[in-house]
């Protein structure tokens, strides 16, 4: 490719911006400052704030100005529930000799995390030395996030004594008692943890594994959210015993999972969101310890386990101490079981040696670990909670969201689209993200086009083109699977399914668990239809994946579901039936007055309807035709995709007497031997011939 050079020599872009770049220092000219700033650069200061701001202005008594305000959080994806900080900003009377200071004044941040926004400010104001005091602010707002994801410093609490010796008549004779002087305790030196370059690969690996898994596992859920760094994810949540959760624990809803850029080798941590911090604090750091102990479960893992045990975690975080101090007896109890593990396996190795007593596994040991009193008190609980862990997964994100529904959780009402004899290879799951389709009207049976369904919980309301009655049709998915060929439940008042236009489809990738991230529009995934197979790779981990439709089935679960017609006036007229079924012919075998031989109709992909031919197609439509990719079979009225010669059902061929038509649908042919005495074709050029001979 020959590069586009500017007109008269002159230089591109790229080369002047390069000519700046290595311009000398010295001619490098500083940024103007106003002369109001250089003048009085603390009045040009304060007035910037107080025109983008608005504070409370409060002027101390030794001369300095406070600005009391609230500064919002400008990023759109926020990744905590703070709604504005309070800022308490002293500008003293010298400023900018003598450097600002802020105070934040929140009620709802614990002191750690405001000591550390406290901080921040103070870096930033020796890092940029000369900036103005909006410029520190938005450099504020901008790393708030990082501030508030950082480690929480560390605080004092002051309590106050107070001597009443004084009011005892008896203790008041007595000489005061001297002090006593603890020695310091010495604290030995634990020197910061170190790893090698194969642990820090092997670490980044996995946790970019369990992170893809997870993504792919919670991605679709609305409350969902990443970070910008990728460290912060903000899952939903349902534990498992709400009801036995501590009051303050109860309106938990979702989380904050802190993931460590070198996850694993680095504690994985947790903050609850919608509740207190100092009912949320005890259980976030129980499940930080085990955790830790547990090194070998995954983020996936680590997220169940907090879903099923909250309530466990909750009631060990209220235990006094000293009963905290009585656990090391559970490694005994774990012991004596693998012991009695051994000796089983021992005594069946010698009459059956196949038999193997399986260990258990350690989220198992970690549950009973965690209070071994309350095991029987566990298993009194009703079995309605039990029969709520057959799917671990289900329950996170279960509550009060409206992601892909489950097979268990779709109502069996209406119409189930199935395809029976569907072919998935490479492909976990399959779901049905845009559904189009054709309906036919219950009173005219006309056919009509209903496009757009999604599970978004709302119905499409339309109406017949003939003649104007009204109908809804909503659709609830499922998904598909190696088990499963039901697609999901249709709901149509005022008229029944009839056929599946090309739809939209999102499968799940059976090596890496992805799924094609979809758009505002649900774009993302792959259109298909009846009789039609649909190959792409992965977009993650470039695997092959292949599915394929050959049928399609409505079954009405509940034939009454359609709803009453309104009432007419007058007798009926008979219409004539247009719609489609599948093994019969189309009218005239879909051949048309301008081609009187193709027997097929096209969809074209203008407009998305059908119409026998292009010149049909321009005069029924104010637009001109674009190229159709889909046609119906005039033999056996089915859909597929565009072929040149025969149906891919029924063999038929669509354009005549296959391999004598030299034009769309013709039967001619050119062979003199076959021609008839009257076409004058078939001795012309003779003649020419002879004379050449």
């Amino acid at each position: 490719m020959i590069p586009i050079r500017p007109r008269g020599g002159g230089t591109s872009p790229r080369s002047t911006r390069q000519a700046v770049a290595a311009a000398p220092p010295s001619r490098v000219v500083p940024k103007p400052v106003p002369e109001r700033e250089s003048k009085d650069a603390r009045g040009y200061q304060l007035e910037q704030l107080r025109r983008r701001y608005a504070p409370k202005e409060t002027e101390l008594d030794n001369g300095d100005v406070s600005l009391l305000f609230n500064l919002t959080p400008s990023d759109p994806d926020f990744a905590f529930d703070l709604d504005h900080l309070e800022c308490d900003l002293r500008i003293p009377e010298a400023y900018p000799r003598h450097p600002p200071r802020l105070q934040v004044k929140n009620k709802d941040i614990p002191r750690g995390f405001a000591i550390n926004i406290e901080n921040g400010w103070e870096k930033l104001v020796q890092e940029k030395r000369g900036a103005t005091l909006l410029a520190l602010t938005n450099a504020l707002d901008r790393g708030l996030e990082s501030l508030l994801s950082a480690q929480k410093a560390e605080t004092v609490k002051l309590t106050i004594f107070k001597d009443t010796r004084h009011l005892d008549p008896e203790t008041a004779t007595q000489p005061p008692a001297k002090p006593v002087t603890k020695p310091p305790v010495s604290r030995p030196y634990v020197p910061e943890e170190s790893y090698s370059k194969d642990q820090i690969a092997e670490a980044k690996a996995r946790r970019a594994r369990e992170v893809r898994q997870l993504e792919a596992r919670m991605s679709r859920l609305p409350v969902y959210h990443k970070s910008n760094d990728g460290i912060i994810y903000t899952l939903s949540v349902e534990p498992k015993r709400r009801a036995n959760l501590p009051v303050g624990l109860q309106p938990v809803q979702s989380v904050q999972l802190i993931i460590p850029l070198l996850y694993p080798l680095q504690s994985l941590r947790v903050l609850l969101n919608d509740v207190d911090s100092e009912d949320a604090e005890p259980v976030e750091e129980l499940f930080t310890q085990k955790a830790d102990a547990q090194k070998q479960m995954s983020l996936t893992s680590h997220l169940n386990y907090l879903a099923q045990n909250m309530h466990v975690l909750a009631k060990q975080a209220q235990k006094p101490p000293a009963n905290i101090t009585a656990a090391p007896e559970t490694p005994v109890d774990l012991d004596q079981e693998a012991k009695e593990a051994e000796h089983y396996s021992s005594t069946l190795e010698k009459g059956k040696g196949h038999v193997h007593v399986i260990p258990r596994p350690p989220e198992w040991a970690l549950d009973d670990g965690i209070d071994g009193s309350d095991s029987s008190e566990e298993d009194s609980y009703d079995d309605d909670d039990d029969d709520d862990d057959e799917d671990g997964g289900a329950k996170i994100g279960s509550g009060h969201t409206n992601g892909p529904s489950l097979p268990t959780q779709t109502r069996e009402l209406g119409t189930a689209l199935s395809f029976p004899s569907i072919e998935l290879h490479g492909i976990e799951l399959l779901q049905v993200s845009i559904l189009n389709l054709s309906v036919k009207c219950d009173r005219c049976k006309t056919l009509n086009e209903i496009t757009g369904l999604q599970n978004n919980n709302l119905s499409k309301t339309s109406s017949c083109k003939k003649c104007a009655t009204p109908f809804t049709v909503g659709f609830r998915p499922e998904l598909i699977h190696q088990h499963s060929t039901r697609a999901g439940f249709i709901d149509a008042t005022g008229c029944t399914a009839a056929d599946l236009l090309p739809s939209t489809f999102l499968p799940t990738c059976s090596q890496c668990s992805s799924t094609p991230k979809t758009g505002p529009g649900g774009g993302g995934g792959f259109t298909s239809v009846r009789g039609e197979t649909t190959t792409n790779v992965c977009r993650e981990c470039h695997a092959r994946f292949t599915f394929s439709l050959p049928d399609v089935r409505f079954l009405a679960y509940a034939p009454g579901s359609h709803g009453l017609l309104p009432p007419t006036t007058g007798p009926r007229r008979k219409l004539e039936k247009l719609g489609l079924h599948a093994g019969e012919p189309l009218p005239n075998r879909g051949a048309c007055g301008h081609y009187k031989r193709s027997y097929r109709w096209f969809r074209f992909e203008c407009c998305s309807k059908v119409y026998p031919c292009d010149r049909c197609h321009d005069e029924g439509e104010k637009h001109e035709h674009e190229w159709a990719r889909r046609m119906v079979c005039g033999w056996c009225s089915r859909e597929q995709r565009f072929h040149m010669e025969s149906c891919a059902f029924c063999g038929r061929s669509v354009i005549g007497k296959r391999g004598t038509g030299y034009w769309e649908g013709g039967k001619g042919t050119r062979e003199q031997r076959l021609m008839r005495r009257g076409d004058k074709r078939k001795y012309r050029r003779l003649g020419s011939a002879k004379k050449d001979d």
